[in-house]
């Protein structure tokens, strides 16, 4: 059993300082059960430390943010060289050039680069470049997909009035037909249509594209004059070394990274094709802290470790050999635990779960072993983790699942 105390004490102090003690992803009032962490003392490689000094496997990565694990060295040393010369300042650093040079050549169809610190804030900028481009003002999402937390496509309902997403129209993902009804209702008015490599809601099931779906998006936006946007923040270095539409085959026309781009420091990118520098241009992006020379020089050595180490192709191979053998370790439990979407990046489902009950209880029982596996969003897999890691992992959540199967059998009993 985990201890608490630590943890409970600084969510009591929270509580009466920031509005929910803990919000978003982690709010254990609306998407974490109670026994896991609240707060973080520290981390190194795949694992973090909790106040109240529990060690945790850690199966999320900062939600994707880490991908060479907590404290990677190299990425450690060009951080702490930078911050002798300093962050901020008035103008930008030469690292921004160095930056997008190495974007541009990596991305096949990046001609240049722009930065920001969250992937909102490129997702929402590229809507604007593409409605500057086009002079029209709908964009096209799939249904139940997140691109930030702006009012145009956050998850919530606060706050929120009916002209946020009047000109947001939306088709089920794979549903071409849905796609071209909007198209030609709309026709000549949609600026954009934006998706992510892979449809990965939260709350659902991962889906994977019908291996026709990029090549007929593609089309339809080129027809159409439609910039194609895509949100590669979550599934970007995960998929593909040169991004994640090279893992599909398709070419879009801008594409927004961020998460793991800096290994935990703050940083996003938009890249774009040439015809869309001149409407770039014109859009008006800054922010104070956007020209942020040590989290460039992070992101920087963190694409130079993606090559030098192939990790895309490392993560999937990983997260292949854990979701088959964590599958297994389910089904020789009769749990009908699923690890839906892509192997580096997994979401957990399980089989006639629709009220997500069961999964709640499940990762509940994880987290009593020290996994920090998240019931309600995809997992990611740090190229930080071991072997070693993971057969403690599996053996972790071997002992997790018998619990959780004799809940269910008692369950049942008492039902």
């Amino acid at each position: 059993m985990m201890i608490r105390k630590q943890s409970e004490e600084w969510f009591d102090r929270a509580c009466s300082v920031i509005p929910g003690g803990i919000y978003g992803h982690v709010s254990p009032g609306s998407s974490l059960p109670t026994n896991f962490p609240f707060y973080c003392q520290s981390a190194r490689g795949a694992s973090f430390v909790d106040v109240d000094g529990n060690e945790w496997m850690d199966f999320m990565c900062g939600f994707g943010a880490v991908l060479h694990g907590y404290l990677n060295p190299r990425i450690e040393e060009a951080v702490t060289e930078q911050k002798t010369k300093g962050a901020i300042f008035n103008q930008p650093s030469t690292q921004m050039v160095e930056l997008a040079e190495l974007l541009v050549e990596r991305v096949d169809f990046a001609d240049w680069a722009v930065f920001a610190k969250n992937g909102s804030d490129l997702t929402s900028w590229a809507l604007r470049v593409a409605r500057e481009k086009t002079g029209r003002e709908y964009v096209i999402k799939a249904r139940g997909s997140y691109h930030g937390v702006d009012s145009w496509c956050d998850p919530g309902l606060g706050g929120r009035i009916s002209s946020d997403r009047s000109h947001i129209l939306e088709f089920s993902w794979n549903n071409l037909d849905q796609l071209n009804s909007l198209i030609s209702d709309k026709l000549d008015q949609v600026a954009a249509i934006i998706l992510t490599p892979y449809h990965h809601a939260s709350f659902a099931q991962s889906e994977l594209p019908d291996p026709d779906f990029w090549n007929q998006v593609r089309k339809l936006a080129h027809r159409h004059g439609i910039a194609l946007i895509l949100d590669d923040v979550r599934c970007g270095g995960r998929l593909h070394l040169g991004g994640s539409h090279r893992y599909f085959g398709f070419s879009p026309d801008l594409a927004i990274y961020s998460k793991a781009l800096g290994n935990g420091y703050a940083i996003s990118a938009c890249v774009g094709s040439n015809e869309y520098r001149l409407p770039a241009a014109d859009v008006f992006l800054t922010g104070s802290c956007w020209n942020d020379a040590v989290a460039m020089s992070a992101a920087i050595e963190s694409l130079k470790i993606s090559a030098d180490d192939h990790v895309a192709e490392s993560v999937l191979k990983k997260g292949k050999q854990f979701c088959s053998q964590i599958e297994a370790l389910a089904r020789s439990r009769q749990i009908p635990l699923q690890m839906t979407g892509i192997p580096s990046m997994p979401y957990p489902w399980i089989e006639g779960d629709e009220n997500l009950y069961q999964i709640q209880a499940l990762c509940k029982c994880c987290a009593s072993q020290g996994l920090y596996f998240h019931p309600h969003h995809n997992w990611f897999i740090s190229n930080a983790i071991s072997e070693e890691d993971i057969a403690t992992s599996l053996k972790r959540a071997g002992v997790a699942f018998d619990q959780f199967a004799e809940m269910s059998l008692n369950f049942e009993s008492n039902g």
